[in-house]
């Protein structure tokens, strides 16, 4: 999980970095280049809290299925686990 989690810090780092350096490099104005940036962020919001949203319900299934005594699956069968 560890090296998991590393590995995913370090690909938001490289991204984050490739994205200041493309837009410090894009012949675009300051207020276009403002615009693009905000839908951007909004988006990456708003996928942010689909995603939330989609793991608390699958989260609150699991707590019902717990409750009521039914064996809890911890991992998505459509995902399958990673090598």
């Amino acid at each position: 999980m560890r090296k998991v989690l590393g590995f995913a810090v370090g690909v938001l780092c490289g991204a984050l970095v490739g994205v200041v350096v493309g837009m410090l490099l894009t012949p675009t104005s300051g207020a276009e280049l403002r615009a693009r940036i905000r839908a951007q962020v909004e988006d990456l919001i708003r996928k942010g809290q689909e995603a939330a949203a989609a793991k608390r319900t699958e989260l609150e299934r699991q707590l019902e299925a717990f409750k009521q005594g039914q064996p809890v699956v911890l991992q998505d069968s459509s995902h399958p686990p990673a090598a």
